[in-house]
């Protein structure tokens, strides 16, 4: 579109390069590539590479390169076209030429002004602005005239919205209005297609059709309408697709020197028949049946269109359009570049050509041997690949050598399966092939794996005979054995042994096919499959159910049972390699000799969780614990074990047969590596207090003598006699560590930062109270979050959610805008009507993270929602702020 705007590119040619070799006249050295500078220059090339390139089209990535753009991201082409010209215009003003200096603003810069008038004394105040484009809303109109009037549209300042008056010196009702002072000889009008979507909270595109008329009066529009005003349309800029993060840009763009349009739609460019526009099927959206718009007719010299979102018109003009000359410089460049292009369009046709003769040598060579390809009755041949076959008679380049090794079974030869994909062909034609191509091994006559056909029939016949043989097992089971003529056999064995059979069966004839482990020569297959039969291996076959660990017969009788030798004999043609136990063979003496023990210890343990239990009421039930909040008055000292080993020595009570019984405290997880304790005296009270036990003094002296305690842990309380409770000091032997509590602190403060995929929940407050179930829930202490990396401490991981709260999974790192998207599809409220609170501290940086806010795991963040916007603009703003697009941050075009 800049390109056919001859004097932009006029201007552009007359910049003064920087290249140093151009300025001093030498010339640029021929072994070495141009490359611009600056933007200009940059633009300058294209220029001259787009007016007389000898190639189809023009690959700009030079020009984006400079720019610092991604081409991977979609952008706002309107976006775009603005900031560009003002680094164009900043770039320009530099320049000494004012042809060139003050091309942006002579070709691109109108003025309006801001007119407000006050109604009680008529006074008129007006701001004078520069616009290089119109933006136009286009919601809810359906010609191009009518955008302009809205925009135009006076605007009523009344109530909180008063306008103070200078004259009156008080706010004053007032009306508003913009005026067209002045305009351009290229008029930019910017459909607004894009807009916000508040019930998504995303961008939409309005896919509405707008009419536009090729001539554009603009004389109505104006304040001053004692000039020529009429325009002509050049340039119609479309966005093809219905979302506004996706879609394809196409230009249709006006030839100002013979008025022909043309289509510009990425490297495919079109001419318009007729010099018309036509915009045909740049309307197709593929949108669903029910939401297609009708088009509306269209007069003549006017168009309608749903996907365009800028248009470009001309001052009309009876001049001729000027000629636009490319500078002797760039025109070196030109041709330099087309005599590149020439010689890779001669390599290219050498290359055809030399194709096109091997394809000619290939096709003879073809045409000798398909005669004769096939093997006479009683000549001899040779089996050869199908797929290497087809690719010698299809592909005009020779193939690889010959490769059969995929066909091969374990025992080297022609696995019987693998000869519906070769091809039998006569020996004469197989020894050219050989001769030419290479490769192996041959495979003539003697080449079929008789071994492999006679496996494949055994277990074809065993597939075909299993179900006969199913009915004779199940009815010889229903026969009682006498004596000692039977075999033991497992009972789940007895009840699955067709599915096992069939199985096996198939894995035989998987095995059979599969058997060259050069199969298509991946050898990563070959390991996969190695590792799926190690891990099948690992399953129980027939009959290992009733083997016990010591490879013996197990000694439970309830889960074999004795079957007839007949019944035995069809099995094991089935199951060779099964385990064989007769009915007289004796159990696993091992086993019998372990079961006797276990008997005696579960007894054992039974008699020693009892006696424990009756030893350590008080330990066994929480309610007897003393509580370090509120000190029992009875005694001055107490003693702390870990809560772990509490929890566990309970287990044991509660189930001596299934549990392991606890020999040790193990206090040494509550105690730094210098011997100092972990928690102070406070923290044991509130937040530690999970993590730990109190003991009453006779009590630990029965905990000492039923268990191994590697370190003594008690707390001791002073106080004068008839003083305050409160005023009482503890003290804790051993003492505590201030250096390790610190690190403790710390660690956990960086763990709290460092979380992932960790769950929080979100309560929605409506007019300052929370929603049904509305108690406060205490935030989880540091210290629960925490796993205390020494054994013995954990942390529960309970929690009870309350009504009118969501749970949503969230890590340390996540920013707040990320989160008000996940509260938007939980909630169904968009992130800019979000207020969110946490512990009373508002949460308002949207590119904060989670971890730095100090949202730690299972936090209840508060929710209050806005009430809806009705002003769009405001709405739009807010938008901004919420939810900042990143746009052309980081690129060239914002360098200025």
């Amino acid at each position: 579109m800049w390109f056919l705007n001859l004097e932009l590119r006029q201007a552009l040619y007359l910049c003064p390069s920087t290249c140093s070799e151009y300025t001093t006249g030498e010339g640029i050295p021929k072994d070495r590539d141009y490359e611009p500078q600056t933007i200009c220059e940059h633009l300058q090339y294209l220029f001259a590479l787009l007016q007389n390139s000898k190639r189809r089209y023009i690959d700009p990535s030079g020009f984006v390169k400079a720019l610092g753009l991604d081409t991977g991201q979609q952008q706002d082409a309107q976006e775009f076209s603005k900031l560009f010209m003002s680094l164009l215009e900043d770039t320009l003003s530099k320049q000494k030429n004012p042809d060139v200096r003050n091309i942006v603003q002579k070709q691109f810069c109108g003025e309006y002004a801001y007119v407000t008038v006050c109604n009680q004394c008529g006074r008129e105040s007006k701001l004078v602005s520069k616009f290089y484009e119109l933006e136009l809303n286009i919601q809810g109109h359906k010609q191009l005239t009518d955008c302009i009037t809205e925009f135009l549209k006076e605007e009523k300042l009344e109530g909180d919205n008063r306008y103070f008056c200078e004259t009156c010196q008080s706010k004053q009702n007032a009306t508003r209005k913009i005026r067209l002072l002045s305009l351009p000889c290229t008029l930019n009008l910017q459909l607004m297609r894009f807009v916000f979507d508040r019930q998504t909270g995303h961008k939409k595109k309005l896919n509405t059709y707008i009419g536009f008329s090729e001539l554009l009066d603009m004389e109505p529009f104006m304040e001053q309408r004692n000039g020529v005003y009429v325009y002509e349309l050049s340039a119609v800029l479309i966005h093809r697709g219905v979302s506004a993060y996706s879609g394809h840009y196409i230009a249709h763009v006006k030839d100002p020197q013979t008025g022909e349009w043309y289509k510009f739609n990425d490297e495919d460019i079109e001419k318009m028949e007729g010099k018309k526009l036509q915009l045909g099927i740049e309307e197709d959206l593929a949108e669903p049946s029910k939401s297609q718009t009708r088009k509306p007719k269209c007069g003549k010299g006017t168009h309608c269109s749903r996907n365009a979102y800028m248009l470009v018109y001309r001052l009309q003009t009876r001049e001729k359009s000027p000629t636009v000359e490319v500078p002797a410089f760039l025109q070196e460049l030109v041709e330099r570049d087309n005599c590149k292009f020439e010689e890779w369009c001669n390599e290219m046709a050498e290359m055809r050509k030399q194709s096109v003769a091997r394809g000619k040598i290939k096709h003879e060579e073809v045409k000798e041997l398909y005669k004769r390809l096939p093997a006479e009755a009683g000549s001899p041949y040779d089996f050869i690949s199908l797929e290497w076959l087809q690719k010698w008679l299809d592909e005009s380049t020779p193939p690889k050598p010959i490769d059969n090794t995929a066909c091969l079974c374990s025992h080297g030869k022609l696995h019987p399966d693998k000869i519906s994909i070769m091809k039998r062909i006569s020996e004469y034609v197989a020894d050219f092939f050989y001769r030419r191509y290479g490769g192996g091994p041959r495979l003539n006559v003697k080449a079929l794996c008789k071994d492999c056909v006679v496996e494949r029939c055994r277990i074809l016949r065993l597939k075909n005979q299993l179900n006969e043989d199913y009915k004779t097992v199940t009815n010889l089971l229903k026969i009682t054995v006498k004596g000692n003529d039977g075999f033991w056999v497992g009972k789940a064995s007895l009840r699955s042994w067709r599915q096992l059979a069939l199985e096996q069966l198939n894995e035989q004839d998987e095995d059979a096919e599969h058997s060259n482990g050069k199969m298509n020569g991946n050898a990563q297959n070959k390991d996969e499959s190695n590792e799926e039969k190690r891990e099948e291996e690992e399953e129980l076959n027939f009959n290992e159910d009733i083997v016990c660990p010591h490879g013996d017969l197990c000694i439970s009788e309830n889960e074999r049972r004795v079957v007839s030798k007949e019944a035995w004999k069809k099995l094991k043609q089935y199951f060779p390699k099964a385990p064989e136990f007769p009915s007289n063979k004796e159990c696993c003496s091992q086993c019998k000799i372990l079961e006797r023990e276990g008997e005696e210890n579960e007894a054992l343990h039974k008699m020693m969780a009892s006696e424990q239990k009756t030893s350590l009421q008080n330990l066994f039930h929480d309610k007897c614990r003393p509580c370090l909040g509120s000190w029992p008055q009875e005694t001055d000292e107490l003693y702390i074990v870990s809560q772990f080993f509490v929890e566990e020595w309970r287990k044991f009570v509660r189930r001596p047969t299934r549990c392991s019984p606890v020999s040790s405290v193990g206090n040494s997880a509550l105690l730094c590596p210098h011997g100092g304790l972990m928690f102070t005296y406070a923290s044991m009270t509130k937040e530690d207090s999970k993590l730990i036990a109190l003991i009453w003094p006779s009590e630990w002296e029965r905990i000492q003598k039923l268990f191994v305690v590697d370190h003594v842990i008690k707390i001791t309380r002073t106080q004068a006699a008839g003083a305050d409770p409160e005023s009482a000091l503890y003290d804790s032997e051993p003492k505590l560590c201030p250096e390790c509590r610190e690190g403790l602190l710390c660690q956990q403060q960086r763990d709290l930062r460092e979380y992932t995929q960790a769950t929080i929940y979100i309560h929605k407050v409506v007019d300052n109270k929370k929603t049904n179930g509305g108690a406060k829930r205490q935030k989880i202490s540091h210290q629960n979050y925490i796993t205390y990396q020494k054994q013995g401490i954990r942390r529960s991981t309970r929690h009870r959610k309350v009504r009118g709260e969501k749970a949503l999974l969230v890590s340390a790192n996540q920013t707040l805008k990320e989160l008000k998207i996940q509260i938007m599809h939980a909630f169904s409220v968009a992130p800019f009507d979000q207020n969110l609170s946490i512990d009373g501290k508002i949460l308002s940086d949207d590119t904060a993270t989670l971890g730095s806010l100090g949202v730690i795991p299972e936090s209840v963040i508060l929710l209050k929602a806005d009430e809806p916007i009705a002003d769009y603009a405001a709405m739009d703003d807010v938008m901004q702020v919420c939810m900042p697009e990143e746009g052309f941050k980081g690129t060239g075009l914002l360098g200025h």
